[in-house]
């Protein structure tokens, strides 16, 4: 058995002599996440994954392991360009075929090598377990913050462990099917009318926010005050970004989607009497797959909360996204254990728990050449 590991060329397009090692390592991602989760809608498209590649904000370095010649892992390295310099992420996608030959070890043994050259010593990786794997009964793994856990019989679980990661949290992965019945859609809407009292007014659009509602949609984004942490982490904003996002990086994370051919649907909630947006919540729209749809953050000023917005925003924002893109079939969303308010809404809306996400973190120690005084 020959075990090589090397960096991913990355092609110009997809029509070229040299895109054949970038489609089988797109493939191997998605055969991956068709082993654990029965289906391929987590999976990019070769076309996807070459847009994404692209994000001036984010570096990313594909590495890949041959077996005898063959593509059988990949390992995806995310490194921020703004924010948290000091971070790397790591996906790690491994066919089924060819685990237990030391593949993972030199795909995560080269990512930190990799990432410590880049300067950077905040490691993450993640595990991922379908809902049947959760069962009563399991020996499970509990993070080091909030609630949830992990299968200790899990592979993956075993292998971030041996490798010195630590499970900091859970994150809840859900699904529901559309369209929406119509009986519990109508419902839910009067319930989350009936609560507002007509104190509030919606707004939809789609791709890019209406210039008159930058600053209140870049300030719902952004307000330390206003977001929980299981918020912040739903939305994927670190705290130290929390200042810094302004309707100037609003804008840039619009061109970024749109250049990356992703649609983006939009409802925000107004109050009549300030004259402010006080809430909003998106749905991303994939260039390729537009019957798979992925629920994006939803926020909500802690100011007028417990008015049910949560809700109104999300249903009527669902509403939008049937209308607009009718081909859709299952929307997907992960959220923070400790959201309970969004989960319950979640419930409501129809969504079933898939599985759960653990997020695990290593530190490399400080390698940086200290200054001489």
């Amino acid at each position: 058995m020959s075990l090589q590991i090397e960096q991913l060329w990355i092609p110009d397009s997809l029509d070229g002599e040299d895109s054949h090692d970038f489609l089988a390592a797109v493939e191997v991602s998605r055969r991956v996440r068709q082993s654990i989760w029965g289906s391929d809608d987590l999976a990019y498209t070769p076309l996807e994954k070459l847009y994404e590649l692209r994000d001036p904000y984010e570096r990313q370095v594909l590495l890949v392991a041959r077996l005898d010649g063959r593509i059988v892992g990949v390992a995806d390295i995310s490194l921020p360009l703004l924010g948290d310099v000091e971070v790397a992420e790591f996906t790690l996608d491994i066919l089924p075929e060819a685990q237990g030959r030391g593949v993972g070890r030199g795909l995560i043994g080269a990512a930190e090598h990799f990432a410590r050259a880049e300067g950077r010593r905040h490691l993450f990786v993640d595990t991922n377990h379908p809902a049947a794997s959760l069962g009563d009964g399991v020996e499970s793994l509990l993070p080091d913050s909030g609630p949830g856990f992990v299968p200790l019989s899990s592979r993956s679980v075993d292998f971030a462990r041996r490798g010195g990661y630590v499970l900091e949290r859970i994150e809840q992965f859900s699904s529901c099917a559309l369209p929406l019945d119509t009986v519990l859609e109508g419902d839910l809407l009067a319930e989350a009318e009936s609560a507002n009292a007509g104190r509030y007014r919606l707004h939809h659009w789609r791709d890019r926010c209406p210039e008159q509602w930058l600053a209140d949609v870049a300030a719902l984004d952004s307000s330390a005050e206003d977001l929980t942490l299981a918020e912040a982490a739903e939305a994927g904003m670190p705290p130290e970004d929390w200042e810094d996002y302004d309707a100037e990086a609003l804008r840039r994370a619009e061109e970024i989607a749109m250049a990356q051919g992703r649609r983006t649907v939009v409802t925000a909630v107004e109050h009549i009497e300030s004259g402010a947006l006080v809430g909003v919540t998106t749905i991303s729209v994939l260039p390729q797959r537009q019957d798979v749809v992925f629920q994006d953050e939803t926020h909500v000023h802690l100011g007028h909360r417990g008015n049910k917005l949560g809700l109104l925003l999300k249903i009527s924002n669902m509403q939008q996204l049937q209308d607009l893109f009718p081909d859709v079939r299952v929307i997907y969303t992960w959220n923070a254990l400790e959201n309970r308010y969004l989960l319950t809404v979640n419930q409501q809306l129809g969504f079933h728990t898939a599985g759960v996400t653990g997020l695990w973190q290593k530190q490399l120690p400080d390698f940086r050449t200290p200054k001489v005084t």
